[in-house]
């Protein structure tokens, strides 16, 4: 699977559909039951032998919640920080707190501080020489900024904005899919995230210089939650 720390990477079909099986924890065989072939026909198309037909690629869509034209597309993604080159540590570093903060925040059910604008909500984290602050407006509606400052300089910024589209929302499903971010998409929740009749996608363009992307959560059939986000290094 494609998962090179700091790299742009691209996924081609196969990869993309080794990656959401198992996000979903599906076999081969229990992919194959759900859309009413053979094993071995998911063993090649992961392989890359053969391909899907149009059907086939319909149930796929439906099973993943992800379109037909996201699906066969190669994608470039991933994370890639050129504002921090200099040394290889320096964004290992930085990418080590800003998880660290995205985790503790608002995903890990933090503290909100002293509010720096009139009823804003704000998340902030301090570690040494690294400073991360979180503060959005609004409730079922909602738009935000996350920020990074390294020594008092302002490095990395996010904006956000989204609503709620449904009453079977759940936070805590979003707090759980927001705190499973890694090195390779650290902007918001994985690429895909399943808990009960919960699914998360979450699709980003770019890399952590200049990006954008969007995250949905469904309730079983319903989209219950959108959510859309940009920003990159401000060096």
């Amino acid at each position: 699977m494609n998962s090179l720390s700091g790299k742009e990477v691209t996924m081609n079909f196969q990869e993309k559909l080794i990656f959401l099986r198992n996000q979903l924890r599906l076999s081969q065989e229990e992919l194959a039951e759900q859309i009413g072939i053979s094993r071995q026909a998911v063993a090649k198309w992961e392989s890359g032998r053969t391909l899907p037909d149009i059907n086939n690629l319909i149930q796929l869509s439906n099973i993943f919640r992800i379109s037909i034209d996201r699906l066969v597309k190669e994608e470039k993604g991933g994370c890639s920080m050129e504002f921090l080159t200099e040394e290889g540590k320096k964004k290992e570093d930085f990418l080590a707190f800003l998880l660290k903060a995205k985790k503790s925040t608002y995903a890990g059910y933090g503290e909100e501080g002293t509010p720096s604008r009139p009823s804003s909500h704000d998340l902030t984290l301090q570690d040494g020489k690294y400073l991360y602050l979180d503060t959005y407006l609004g409730g079922e509606k909602f738009a935000g900024e996350e920020g990074v400052w390294i020594e008092d300089k302002p490095v990395w910024v996010m904006n956000y904005a989204g609503r709620v589209l449904h009453e079977n929302f759940s936070g805590d499903f979003l707090r759980k899919c927001l705190s499973e971010a890694t090195k390779e998409l650290p902007y918001r929740g994985p690429l895909l995230y399943k808990d009960g009749d919960y699914t998360y996608h979450c699709r980003v363009q770019g890399g952590m210089d200049w990006f954008q992307g969007m995250e949905e959560i469904f309730y079983m059939e319903i989209k219950v939650y959108e959510c859309y986000f940009h920003g990159g290094d401000i060096l």
